[in-house]
């Protein structure tokens, strides 16, 4: 029997408070983490999350379109996955919302749809999961952070999405910059949100924007304000706020044939796999710009070695070289796209070969069409994009404005429009 006493009391208060304080910071720090996107493991390779619109990399969809995710194990023991789903703010970070009121249904779902390759060298087993489903359906708009889990309830990859209503209308254009020093690197983004009788109490604190170039999350600009209220506009005319690099055009390789070489590809061998050789590739920084049509660092999968392109594409080493000069010096040098996400990490590093004189790698991919850059990471940290791509404003680019409401008191951050323009539409 436990007696109180005003010390002991006093020590069962303080007890408490710090319980208190300390589920108070925990809390804290669950709402106010940043949902990132995690890298895949190694054995989980060619990752397709697509809603229905040709262009997107990512789904871009309204509340009861359909978007499939994709993607493969090479280990093919068909191992058991779950999926689960997380609503996210404006800055990706958690919302307040518990799952029974963004889902209908329920998450922690296995993913049922898989089947195993078919007459490919490579062996691999292809995870197919379309939502909405008869388990999961969405219930708001917003920011939504995909997670993968094994059956240890380990996450192996997350990927984010976005569902949007239009309410609405968003006009984007692109512009050159009015700073004279980056007038043949830069582009700008400016648009107008017509609110079509959406009301807006005060859209200086309600209404926010993200800005994304070729559906890249490392390429983003968040934080601009209305400059301009006209009826029912709000005006964004920015100029160095809303500027992106243009850089250049993406360089491609197309192996939809395993055996024999295709565009960008230089020589075939085979050993325990296809080996695919690429053309080298120059440094372009210093070079005129050339019109080369892209699909904006996306890939494609597709094999004309079968008919079914997920079970029956197979997959090839993909030998990438870069001609080595001085201004690259002792930096590190990536290859990157959307096939691994634009991510930089040790697969994708390029290293020196002394007895060739080039930037080599070679990554396993699987049949398909491709678009890919390099990046440079210097001793300090700091990346750099252009310095072996080069920067011109007449790249093609596509740009995307993502518009977010939440009115005082709410919850969460709603997505009540959005607009795409491209670059090949620049003016002064």
């Amino acid at each position: 029997m436990f007696i109180f006493t005003q010390k002991n009391s006093r020590e069962y208060t303080d007890m408490i408070k710090q319980i208190i304080f300390f589920l108070f910071l925990s809390t804290g720090s669950l709402f106010g983490q940043i949902e990132e996107e995690i890298s895949p493991p190694s054995y989980i390779k060619s990752i397709v999350f697509k809603g229905e619109n040709e262009g997107d990399q990512f789904p871009i969809v309204r509340l009861r379109e359909s978007f499939t995710l994709s993607f493969d194990d090479i280990r093919a023991k068909e191992a058991d996955y779950y999926y689960k789903i997380i609503h996210c703010n404006y800055d990706w970070t958690p919302s307040r919302l518990s799952k029974p009121q963004y889902l209908n249904g329920a998450d922690n779902q296995r993913i049922v749809n898989y089947q195993n390759s078919y007459n490919t060298l490579q062996p691999y087993s292809n995870y197919q999961l379309t939502f909405p489903n008869n388990l999961t359906r969405l219930k708001l708009t917003g920011n939504y952070m995909l997670k993968i889990y094994d059956s240890n309830d380990e996450l192996q990859f997350s990927r984010r999405f976005i569902v949007f209503s239009d309410a609405v209308t968003v006009g984007p254009y692109l512009k050159r910059t009015r700073d004279l020093s980056e007038i043949y690197q830069k582009q700008v983004v400016q648009f107008t949100i017509n609110t079509n009788g959406f009301r807006l109490v005060n859209p200086q604190q309600e209404v926010k924007v993200t800005i994304l170039q070729n559906h890249n999350w490392q390429s983003v600009i968040t934080g601009v304000k209305p400059q301009f209220f006209s009826g029912n506009q709000l005006i964004y005319k920015y100029d160095k706020e809303t500027s992106f690099d243009g850089l250049n055009e993406f360089l491609f390789f197309d192996n939809k044939t395993i055996r024999t070489v295709g565009n960008g590809i230089l020589s075939v061998e085979l050993n325990d796999l296809y080996n695919h050789y690429l053309y080298n590739d120059v440094n372009r920084r210093n070079l005129e710009y050339t019109f080369n049509p892209d699909i904006n660092g996306d890939f494609v999968v597709r094999t004309l070695d079968g008919e079914d392109n997920d079970t029956e594409a197979d997959y090839a080493r993909v030998h990438f070289a870069l001609e080595y000069d001085n201004s690259i010096g002792l930096d590190k040098v990536y290859v990157y796209g959307k096939f691994n996400n634009y991510e930089l990490g040790e697969e994708n590093e390029l290293r020196y070969n002394e007895e060739s004189k080039l930037l080599e790698t070679s990554i396993l991919l699987k049949q398909g069409f491709y678009n890919y850059r390099y990046a440079v990471l210097n001793n300090e940290g700091e990346l750099d994009f252009v310095r072996v791509t080069g920067n011109h404003f007449q790249t093609e680019n596509n740009y995307l404005v993502i518009v977010y409401y939440r009115k005082f008191g709410d919850m969460y951050d709603s997505i009540i429009g959005i607009g795409s323009a491209s670059s090949v539409n620049i003016s002064n």
